[in-house]
């Protein structure tokens, strides 16, 4: 991947109706939930969105299959982006098909190349029916709007599959079935999603990692990767579940006292565990120093951020006396002593 940022007319165009939606509705927008306006170049919009799942895809996949092996908690990781026409606004589900394949509700949007399922010979465009024998259920929530209830039970049903085991697909394309089995590929458990909106967003709850569309615009994927990997290392290390045991309060008072220093901590290891993410899945972990020196200031808000995160200087020094800490012919994958306390109350 080229590492200038993409420029095309569709984000132009993407961006174009950012500016027509009120903010507080763009802010926690799923990419497939919008509502194309008539006037914009559908199929080129849908395009550049697909291609940014698809990046997200493909980092997500290499940094959960080559962790495999320190993650405590492992699914079917087969590199599939899988989406349902229910998620997308009944204004524009007609073209779909023409554009997805959706012979019926749950289809492939894209496949990570060189994966499992790559292999197997799964495509862009399959219809999903069923997983293991056993049929997709559709969402009534998704009939009058969208609503992404029907993909988020797919994507848990093949997640619920045993993780070293073939994974099988009932699949149709152009009124054709066929059964595909696609060798076990286990890699640390998460659900990713882009999500649309003007702002340097990201976020994970301990089931998703969710990252802002501007990301796809401005930054390389060895960029991308670094953020990425913090959130996924929230993950990975239950924060949010330890968190809430830990009885720590969120919003305004969130910034103050033992809330603070918690939610401190949490960021710290998430850059830290980030890091070792990074240089399993063959990124250079030095990236993650340059884009807290070069670019933490346009995501954490700079002077405004919120002091529940490290300032970015900070950030940057810590991740690199993490990475000149690693053992000297360390192990690929290696397992930083920081998961031996993944499960440990936070005090």
């Amino acid at each position: 991947m080229s590492r200038a940022p993409i420029l095309s007319s569709a984000f132009v165009a993407l961006s174009a109706f950012l500016l027509s939606v009120p903010p507080q509705a763009v802010a926690t927008m799923p990419v497939a939930s919008m509502v194309v306006s008539e006037q914009s170049d559908d199929t080129a919009l849908f395009g550049v969105m697909r291609d940014a799942d698809a990046r997200l895809a493909t980092i997500a996949w290499r940094l959960a299959t080559a962790n495999a092996a320190i993650c405590r908690d492992v699914a079917p990781t087969p590199g599939l982006v899988v989406h349902a026409i229910d998620q997308y606004d009944p204004a524009v589900r007609k073209q779909l098909p023409a554009l997805f394949g959706f012979e019926g509700p749950v289809a492939v949007e894209a496949v990570v190349a060189g994966s499992a399922a790559a292999k197997a010979g799964v495509l862009a465009n399959d219809t999903i029916e069923a997983v293991d024998g056993k049929p997709l259920s559709v969402d009534p929530a998704g009939t009058t709007q969208a609503n992404t209830a029907t993909r988020d039970a797919a994507q848990r049903r093949i997640a619920a599959e045993p993780a070293d085991r073939p994974l099988h697909l009932s699949l149709l394309r152009k009124g054709q079935r066929r059964e595909v089995t696609i060798a076990a590929q286990p890699g640390c458990r998460s659900r990713f999603e882009m999500l649309i909106g003007p702002g340097l967003s990201a976020s994970a709850d301990g089931d998703i990692v969710q990252i802002g569309s501007r990301f796809f615009e401005r930054f390389d994927d060895r960029m991308i990767a670094v953020v990425v990997a913090h959130e996924f290392s929230h993950n990975i290390l239950h924060h949010r579940e330890r968190l809430d045991a830990a009885g720590v309060k969120r919003g305004l008072l969130s910034e103050f006292g033992r809330n603070g220093r918690l939610f401190r901590r949490t960021e710290t290891e998430a850059d830290l565990l980030g890091v070792h993410l990074m240089r399993n899945a063959g990124y250079d972990p030095q990236d993650a120093v340059r884009f807290w020196r070069e670019h933490g200031g346009e995501v954490d808000g700079g002077l405004f951020r919120s002091r529940t995160h490290p300032s970015s200087s900070a950030r940057a020094d810590a991740v690199a006396a993490e990475i000149a800490a690693i053992p000297a012919g360390a192990p690929i994958p290696y397992r930083p002593p920081l998961l031996d306390h993944a499960a440990e109350p936070l005090q």
